[in-house]
């Protein structure tokens, strides 16, 4: 079976949406913690461009909870989640930025997988509806689906 690809060096937009409690923490967080642009926006949900991808906060607070945890590298990482792999020193931008910004972390920021094939910076935190967010990094990201 062949892999889903695009041409190499091009990625095509990814789009998620996932439930929040308050359109307004939404729109404050993604916004003013992460620097992510507003795009459409209606009573029930807010477009951000997070990366050059469509994240969509709809209104749903029966469906925004905490999510189940599996441990990896001895740490609770929250099953549901998503974010983005950033180069280095962006990564360590944005860490610098949402402990500036006082964002708690379920996971702080650190090197995870030393010396394997996998190694990688990582960290992960909650925004304000309970969504868990990952931002990784790797050193080399030709390794980003090493074994």
């Amino acid at each position: 079976m062949q892999a889903l690809t695009t041409n190499p060096g091009s990625l095509s937009p990814f789009h998620v949406a996932f439930p929040v409690h308050d359109l307004q923490a939404a729109r404050d967080f993604y916004g003013q913690t992460l620097g992510c642009l507003e795009g459409r926006s209606s009573e029930d949900w807010i477009d951000f461009n997070f990366y050059g991808h469509q994240i969509v906060a709809h209104l749903a607070p029966e469906e925004a909870r905490q999510v189940q945890r599996n441990t990896v590298d001895s740490h609770g990482v929250p099953v549901r989640h998503f974010g983005i792999v950033l180069p280095m020193a962006e990564w360590q931008i944005m860490a610098n930025r949402l402990r500036a910004k006082g964002v708690r972390f379920l996971i702080e920021p650190y090197i995870r997988f030393q010396g394997q094939p996998g190694e990688q910076a990582t960290m992960f935190f909650l925004d304000p509806s309970g969504n868990a967010l990952e931002m990784k990094a790797f050193a080399d990201i030709t390794r980003l689906f090493a074994k």
